[in-house]
């Protein structure tokens, strides 16, 4: 039996090719664009058991791990989850029709609008969280001993070059 994977063929036949160069970081990103190419999927069937797509669990979680009253600005939900405001507005649009989040004037600023968690929102995020954790869990599950969190040790130092607030 060997350790190799589709990566190892791909590294292997550029260096053949160009044997003066170091391909170590190509294996590792291209096998963090294949990990992303499987994990995704997997990690979509569980939030579609939900009636959600990607994005809309991510609105929802946000809320959620927000802490009470489960609401938050609109600004505040696109910082987060760094996207636009208008792409937001789209994902708003259908957790509201869904029933999972509901709009209410700002207090503060006539202007301005909340989102919060309904309680059907609060519900359908909870379980999918739960099943999402013991799905990715199960994904990662040939970890073994200290594996899983000296990856996750090494992608966060990796992120923190790239990713932008």
């Amino acid at each position: 039996m060997t350790d190799e994977d589709a990566v190892d063929a791909v590294v292997s036949a550029w260096a053949r090719e160009r044997p003066d160069l170091d391909l170590t970081a190509i294996g590792v990103a291209g096998r963090l664009g294949r990990l992303s190419l499987v994990l995704g999927p997997a990690q979509e069937r569980v939030f579609g058991k939900f009636g959600l797509q990607r994005g809309e669990f991510d609105v929802l979680a946000a809320l959620r791990r927000s802490g009470k009253p489960y609401t938050l600005i609109p600004s505040e939900l696109s910082a987060t989850l760094m996207m636009s405001r208008a792409g937001m507005t789209s994902r708003l649009d259908r957790l509201e029709a869904a029933g999972f989040v509901e709009r209410t004037l700002d207090p503060n600023d006539r202007r301005s609008f909340r989102i919060r968690l309904t309680d059907r929102g609060f519900e359908v995020v909870d379980a999918a969280m739960t099943e999402h954790t013991a799905n990715v869990t199960e994904l990662l599950s040939s970890l073994r001993g200290k594996e899983l969190g000296l990856l996750d040790d090494v992608l966060r130092k990796l992120l923190r070059e790239y990713d932008t607030p």
